[in-house]
């Protein structure tokens, strides 16, 4: 069987979580397979909301298995919370979470890191969530890091203060500044995720896979947060695309089968960074208060743009999407007209490629008008009103891609399938 594969289209906060449990059922495991704890997939279950960093997103349905895989990169902390979170509500993550012994560790010195690193850039910050996910990526690449099997060292003690002295000598070059270490608490998290599952990703997936079993590839984040293929250097520390699975979870380019894209039915983005169809006028904020626009892992506001097809259509092209499922898109009832970019204006010529830097202020999106449709969109397809209808068709024909999915809510069962 095949590796399907869920990503999010845009700049993450594209309500994956939701769609990653709706479909979770159909699979044998749900696997992240990059990221770390700046993730925050929310999901809404009879009612109350829960919201996941660094727990594959199926972890609420039964007799589906849930894998950290290699390429993450874990805070203990932050996931003991989490796991301990879960099991105040009753849902049996022991049975139900295995974590690849190949998937790096978070230290608290990887913060300490990322926070001074992030000051010392003054207004020129990229946005970092301040948990010590880059600083975690460039240890991995930087051959220095500490992977999950490490915990079983008799020497993991002092691998952990070589790392941590390392860290120290590169942190001199900036000013110091009060920071909570939590070392004690750390080394406590480790001490209880030790009672989990460790799994050799790779032998573990591939297994399933030769058993006939299917498996679905949770991504975080977004495509144009992507360190390759993004808004660089206002991106994360690693790929986010569906090249990534392969690496960050030990499965062949061969074995991916369907690639599930997540678009918001218009955009927005946490923290800094460029934005071509960033609105500041009234539609800006009443897409923000009505699509509650706040980041599920920072809290921080998020702004908001029109749909930009043309960033929407480089998403589909690098990850080889089969189908898009598109969310909030009940957050546009309320609006007489409803705008898409489809086209991009480079140094006075018009085309439908992004440019290479959207960094370098040498182009503006242009637009195409709908009309919108002003009333509440029904899971039932067959009363979908035709503005909304003449809008997904433009979508699809323009991307090239069908959209059978469309969410209308926050609620799993929130669902037009068409």
């Amino acid at each position: 069987m095949a590796v399907d594969v869920l990503i999010g289209l845009q700049w993450g906060d594209e309500g994956k979580g939701k769609i990653v449990d709706y479909l979770a059922d159909k699979y044998d495991a749900i696997c992240r397979f990059q990221g770390g704890p700046n993730a925050g997939h929310t999901i809404y279950v009879k009612g109350e909301k829960f919201v996941l960093h660094t727990i594959p997103s199926g972890i609420f349905r039964e007799g589906v298995e849930n894998v950290i895989g290699n390429g993450v990169v874990i805070d203990p902390i932050t996931l003991r919370k989490e796991i301990k979170g879960l099991e105040a509500l009753g849902v049996d993550v022991r049975s139900r979470l295995k974590i690849a012994r190949k998937s790096h560790l978070i230290l608290p010195s990887h913060r300490y890191l990322d926070a001074a690193s992030e000051k010392a850039k003054g207004d020129k910050k990229i946005g970092s969530t301040l948990r010590g996910i880059g600083p975690t990526y460039m240890d991995k690449t930087g051959r220095n890091g500490l992977r999950f099997g490490d915990t079983d060292a008799p020497n993991f003690k002092e691998k952990y203060q070589d790392l941590k002295k390392r860290h120290e000598t590169i942190a001199a070059i900036y000013p110091a500044f009060e920071f909570e270490w939590n070392e004690e608490e750390w080394f406590e998290c480790i001490d209880f995720l030790k009672d989990f599952e460790r799994v050799d990703c790779e032998y573990y997936l591939n297994d399933i896979l030769d058993k006939g079993g299917k498996i679905l590839a949770e991504g975080a984040q977004g495509v144009m947060l992507d360190i390759d293929f993004g808004t660089y250097p206002f991106v994360t520390s690693s790929n986010t695309i569906t090249a990534g699975v392969c690496t960050g979870l030990g499965v062949a380019p061969s074995k991916i089968g369907e690639v599930i894209g997540i678009s918001k039915a218009y955009c927005t983005r946490v923290g800094g960074g460029p934005f071509p169809t960033e609105l500041f006028d009234d539609n800006g904020k009443k897409l923000q208060d009505l699509g509650h626009e706040f980041g599920a892992t920072t809290g921080r506001p998020r702004r908001c743009g029109w749909i930009d097809l043309v960033q929407l259509r480089y998403s589909v092209m690098i990850n080889g999407v089969t189908q898009i499922a598109l969310t909030k898109s009940d957050i546009m009832d309320n609006f007489d007209e409803i705008v898409v970019a489809d086209r991009y204006l480079v140094d006075d010529k018009e085309t439908d490629q992004l440019p290479y830097d959207l960094c370098i202020d040498n182009y503006k999106p242009l637009y195409k008008t709908f009309k919108g449709w002003n009333t509440t969109l029904s899971s039932d397809d067959k009363e979908l009103p035709d503005a909304f209808k003449e809008y997904l068709e433009y979508l699809e024909s323009f991307v090239k891609v069908p959209i059978p999915i469309v969410s209308i809510g926050p609620e799993r069962d929130a669902l037009i399938i068409r």
